[in-house]
């Protein structure tokens, strides 16, 4: 995804999350006449008819205010929001749950413009545990890693293990003359001539795996096991998957990219079952419905996607992978353990053994969610 392409998606990101989330707790003056959109009258801020908001503009400026306002939505809400979420997870989404919804960005709004902002700055950046600058700066090995072909890559490999072959015959030649002992240097040239011979082999067998000329086609016919496209199962949709995905797996890696986002809403229904199912052993939990269940698992996973947004853009300024990984390990099951204990008030035991059991699902989740959007990468 490119630069231009993440600000398109987190500028996307906020006005789909402004769409989503009602201006309810936004104070104007009352409005007054007749509603633009029914006709009725207006007694407040709102339509008492149809919901409209009693102040419409016609200015370019509150156009373009709007979409600020859409993308950024940097007012009271998102300020009383976001640091309950991080440090009182528990007790915000109780307090949403009973009812006050005004007071706070909903679930699905934050959870949507983080969606998007997570991926429109791994587009800039890269992931926590990735360096941007080791992608750029490095093109050469990059280019020929990965837009060079095969073939390519065994030209190349050939003759830079020729140019190092040179050097070391070079070296032995002048110590010949010098009178020196060579048997040091012997032993890197034999050493140097066997490893040039098996990197040469598995390029020729990776070459023979993924062009298609004559050759594989005919080992193909013949059924030999070594070309990855005689690879079947007894599943036509399996073996339909896995063609797609030897024939060009740059592409698939972009559509699943691509999927994991348009589809990431997909982790909230595949998890609130598993969420459910740990409260159903005992009846006093039973007062909490699935709504309740929803709600919670919106809130952790927005938080979970802030969480990345904010380790790369460290990681970008130099933070340590140490500490990227110390926090990814960390800061989860702590936060989980308090969203837990606050939103459904539970003793330490049992927020701690949910804790544990929600570690365990999360991994069962993304397995089942990352499995969905590779399939649907490869069939499409």
């Amino acid at each position: 995804m490119s630069g231009i392409e993440g600000i398109g998606e987190a500028i996307s990101g906020g006005l789909v999350a402004r769409a989503v989330e009602p201006e309810a707790g936004e104070a104007h003056e009352a409005g007054h006449g007749a509603c633009l959109n029914c006709g009725a009258e207006l007694a407040g801020n709102y339509c008492s008819q149809c919901g409209q908001s009693a102040h419409v503009h016609r200015t370019l400026a509150a156009f373009w205010h709007d979409l600020a306002h859409g993308v950024l939505h940097f007012e009271g809400k998102i300020w009383r929001t976001l640091p309950m979420l991080a440090w009182r997870p528990g007790e915000l989404t109780r307090r949403y749950v009973e009812g006050e919804r005004a007071r706070f960005v909903s679930p699905m709004a934050i959870f949507l413009f983080s969606v998007f902002m997570m991926f429109a700055i791994f587009s800039f950046v890269g992931g926590p545990f990735s360096s941007r600058e080791a992608t750029v700066t490095d093109g050469e090995t990059h280019e020929n890693r990965i837009y060079t072909s095969p073939e390519q890559a065994l030209r190349q490999a050939r003759a830079e293990g020729q140019a190092e072959l040179a050097g070391l015959q070079a070296q032995r030649e002048a110590a010949r003359r010098a009178g020196r002992n060579t048997a040091d240097i012997d032993r890197q040239i034999r050493a140097k001539q066997g490893e040039l011979r098996a990197e040469e082999q598995n390029l020729r067998n990776i070459v023979s795996m993924t062009s298609g000329h004559a050759g594989n086609q005919s080992a193909a016919a013949h059924g030999r096991s070594g070309n990855t496209n005689n690879i079947h199962s007894d599943i036509p949709f399996l073996d339909n998957v896995f063609r797609h995905a030897t024939q060009n797996p740059e592409l698939l890696f972009y559509k699943v990219e691509t999927n994991a986002y348009k589809f990431s809403w997909m982790l909230i229904p595949i998890s609130v079952p598993f969420v459910w199912i740990l409260f159903l052993h005992r009846r006093r939990y039973w007062r909490y419905k699935a709504y309740d269940h929803t709600v919670f698992v919106t809130y952790s996973l927005a938080f979970m996607s802030l969480g990345l947004v904010a380790l790369s853009l460290l990681r970008k300024v130099g933070l340590p992978g140490l500490a990227v990984g110390l926090a990814i390990a960390i800061v989860p099951p702590v936060h989980i353990f308090r969203q837990l204990r606050g939103a459904y008030q539970l003793s330490v035991f049992s927020a701690l053994w949910r804790t544990v059991a929600l570690l365990i699902i999360a991994t069962i989740t993304l397995s089942i969610f990352f499995s969905l959007v590779m399939t649907l990468g490869a069939l499409h």
